[in-house]
């Protein structure tokens, strides 16, 4: 026996990061104006259009109105970017991550149902994320037509154009997976050129009228929102107001990707080059209302039309990459949402990718190919620009209104400010409920793609959410010291055939002495499982990018080990290579007798035996007492599950031995109808036996933080703990959160049955299921 259980830890990371998120560098808001401000750096080409349009077109923009909307997008930009979300939402960090899942992190304690509004908001943004760079290359690729050189290539034909964008969205998502600093680095150039070209020719026009400087004025604004005489779209003008700010969400959900710093540093450029630019349309619109000529023409445009003519060319080139960046700011950001996402346990696990050695960097294949896709589906099914416009930032008005939520509840609970809090909530939330009440007249128009598109993504939150909640009412964890006796026994009974000497389970919780029951059942009671030694094995990714290291809890023994192995987000995750390593430091410390082996293709035999990986899958069973609408959202979840891949490529198992073992998902089974034994010379009349009175299902969850979901679900969750006590051999619940690898799957034990009656349900369970065990391949 090994006579400690001290930690062992293997070796440091050699190249630690800062804590303190990204540094500012030069390079690195390069990388910012790059990822960042795509999209609401080419706002410039579309928002005074729109609103020209809206009002009735150029002979109706005299100089009261011109500067009333000037006004409006002046003050939008200002207090919703740079206000809510630089000043505010961006000091509202979670270790230097951003996006509304992030807040959500800090505050849901606050409140169960604020995970409502996070995952509203998050599925919202993630649809408009689809539609961005759908409408912005289509956007783009159509003003090339503006060009007499392209218009005699493209003409009218609109399938050229749809060629085209679809050509130029494969190779920005296909170039997604070199990461976002490499992007940016290449990127963060145009976009410079880009924004200074904004701010020169709008400096350039603003010398036509000095006029226009007026509109710094918020009063003039507010006069041409509420006079019908100046504004004849009334407050639905604000739909298109909107427009200029659609990107500043961007700005706190990629702040992982470049840090803070370098968006507080880059910030104030950009924000003077858009507004230069809008004073410099503004005053070449004041200065040409009157033209007959120019109000002749269809669809015009005053971002291009400002212009000197030989200088339109490079616009339109420079806006086509313009508009290409854009997308990469929505891509970027849902890379972020997703990857909170999944640490909120609202999302499955996916493997995600760090490209370069900052963490906030990610990659998520899955993610990627999910969003090109339904990228090129809007294009093909919208076609044109002006038909994906319609539904352009409905989705992100949503998004605000819900951070304004979360933000107003970090602010009075966590920041302790609760006047300042309410003042946030009242203005804020008014403003964009005229945003968003403006911006549902685009519904029938287009709007109605983006709201599908956050509906579905909302469904697989919820089913993923309270499909967790449902299996954390079924969970039981368990002392693993109670169970080594039978495990010793087990190791060295002979009559059973041993079937490795190293058998490792993979597990989701981070405890170092308990485990979850199926682990123990799948030992010692579904087929008894013989091995010289036990690994229950726990992966950690650190905010370290290489971080080699384990903890062990040797419980006293050389037989059982509970592993926490910690690995640098950097670090190939290829479990059963590090895990040889383990077992090899066991031996040299003594906590393990050396494994010899008779046969060897090698000269020197090694000391560490084979292994073998064994992992656990819940499916439904029949006698599972759950509702019925709760047997249809776990069976959605595990279709979801099964959907984003599987833990043996995550942790480099594909050539190693392994071991699918299949267990139904339940603690407490449905009362079943007692048989009657039937005399061999008594008439063939089955006796039905009494049905046992049904008992009611709960219907929600118990986690350690709690929500909605889970709040409901308390009860349940002490029950079945009683229960565990009563029927198991150290029956008890887990006290910590798991860290969850997988998909969260947890089990627990209730019922009102004696432990022979829950073994017996058990085996007929898994009898009807035909789940005997199996090695398979995936």
């Amino acid at each position: 026996m090994a006579t400690s259980n001290a930690p062992i830890a293997a070796k440091r990371a050699r190249k630690p990061v800062r804590k303190g998120g990204i540094p500012l560098s030069a390079g690195m808001v390069l990388v910012t104006l790059g990822v960042v401000y795509g999209d609401i750096g080419t706002s410039p080409m579309y928002t005074l259009k729109a609103i020209m349009t809206g009002n009735g077109g150029l002979s109706t923009m005299g100089e009261d109105v011109v500067l009333g909307a000037l006004s409006l997008l002046i003050w939008t930009i200002t207090l919703i970017t740079t206000v809510k979300y630089v000043l505010v939402a961006m000091k509202a960090d979670n270790h230097n991550e951003g996006g509304i899942f992030a807040l959500y992190s800090l505050v849901k304690r606050c409140g169960k149902w604020l995970i409502i509004p996070a995952m509203i908001g998050g599925a919202a943004l993630l649809a408009d994320g689809i539609l961005t760079p759908a409408v912005t290359v289509t956007t783009a690729i159509e003003g090339l037509r503006t060009i007499d050189f392209f218009y005699g290539i493209i003409g009218t034909n609109q399938a050229i154009v749809v060629g085209i964008t679809l050509i130029i969205l494969c190779i920005l998502f296909a170039l997604q997976r070199a990461g976002t600093s490499t992007i940016g680095k290449a990127f963060g150039p145009v976009m410079t050129v880009w924004f200074l070209f904004l701010g020169i020719a709008g400096l350039l026009n603003v010398g036509l009228d000095l006029n226009v400087f007026r509109a710094l004025n918020p009063l003039r604004g507010i006069m041409f929102l509420f006079d019908n005489h100046l504004n004849a779209a009334g407050l639905m003008v604000l739909g298109n107001v909107f427009l200029c700010t659609t990107g500043a969400e961007a700005l706190y959900s990629d702040m992982g990707h470049v840090g803070k710093a370098n968006i507080y540093l880059s910030w104030p450029f950009v924000k003077l080059c858009l507004i230069l630019n809008y004073l410099g349309q503004g005053a070449w619109i004041v200065a040409n209302h009157g033209s007959s000529e120019l109000a002749a023409i269809t669809d015009l445009n005053p971002f291009f039309q400002m212009l000197p003519e030989e200088s339109r060319v490079f616009a339109v080139i420079l806006s086509t990459f313009a508009a290409i960046i854009a997308s990469q700011a929505l891509i970027t950001g849902s890379y972020s949402i997703v990857s909170e996402a999944i640490r909120l346990d609202l999302m499955p696990h996916m493997k995600i990718n760090y490209p370069s050695e900052t963490r906030g960097q990610i990659y998520i294949p899955l993610v990627n190919n999910i969003m090109w896709i339904g990228c090129m589906g809007v294009v093909l099914l919208f076609q044109t620009s002006e038909h994906m416009e319609a539904a352009y930032g409905l989705a992100i008005t949503c998004t605000m209104l819900m951070t304004t939520i979360l933000l107003f509840t970090y602010l009075s609970h966590t920041r302790r400010k609760p006047v300042a809090a309410v003042v946030f909530l009242v203005f804020f939330g008014t403003v964009e409920l005229m945003f968003f009440f403006s911006s549902l007249t685009k519904f029938f128009h287009g709007g109605y793609v983006t709201v599908l598109l956050a509906t579905v993504l909302f469904l697989v939150m919820y089913i993923w959410r309270r499909g967790t909640a449902i299996e954390r009412t079924q969970s039981v964890y368990l002392p693993v010291r109670k169970y080594l006796d039978q495990l010793f026994d087990l190791s060295h009974d002979e009559s059973y055939p041993l079937l490795a000497d190293n058998l490792v389970f993979l597990t989701n919780d981070s405890s170092l002495d308990k485990l979850d029951r199926d682990i123990l059942y799948s030992i010692l009671d579904k087929r008894p499982k013989r091995a010289k030694a036990y690994y229950f094995l726990n992966v950690q990714v650190t905010d370290e990018p290489y971080t080699h290291e384990y903890i062990v809890n040797a419980f006293d023994t050389d037989f059982v080990f509970k592993v926490q192995l910690r690995l640098g987000f950097r670090v190939n995750q290829r479990v059963n290579t590090y895990l040889y390593q383990i077992v090899e430091d066991l031996v040299e410390h003594n906590q393990l007798a050396p494994q010899d082996h008779k046969y060897s293709i090698y000269r020197k035999h090694s000391i560490v035996g084979d292994f073998r990986f064994c992992l656990i899958r819940k499916v439904l069973s029949p006698e599972t007492d759950i509702s019925g609408t709760d047997t249809h959202t776990i069976e959605m979840k595990y279709f979801i599950r099964r959907l984003c891949g599987t833990p043996m490529r995550w942790y480099g198992l594909e050539n190693s031995s392994v071991i699918f073992e299949y267990v139904p998902l339940f603690a407490k089974t449905k009362r079943q109808h007692k048989l009657t034994r039937i005399p061999l010379d008594a008439n063939a009349v089955l006796a039905a036996a009494p049905k046992a009175p049904a008992r009611p299902a709960e219907n929600n969850d118990d986690s350690d933080d709690e929500d909605i979901f889970s709040a409901s679900m308390h009860n349940e969750r002490e029950e079945n703990a009683s229960d565990a006590e009563r029927t198991l051999v150290g029956g008890d619940t887990a006290s910590f959160k798991p860290l969850r690898i997988d998909d969260g799957d947890e089990e627990d034990s209730d019922g009102e049955e004696e432990q022979e009656e829950l073994e017996c349900a058990v085996r007929a369970a898994e009898a009807k299921l035909n789940l005997d065990d199996r090695d398979e391949s995936n």
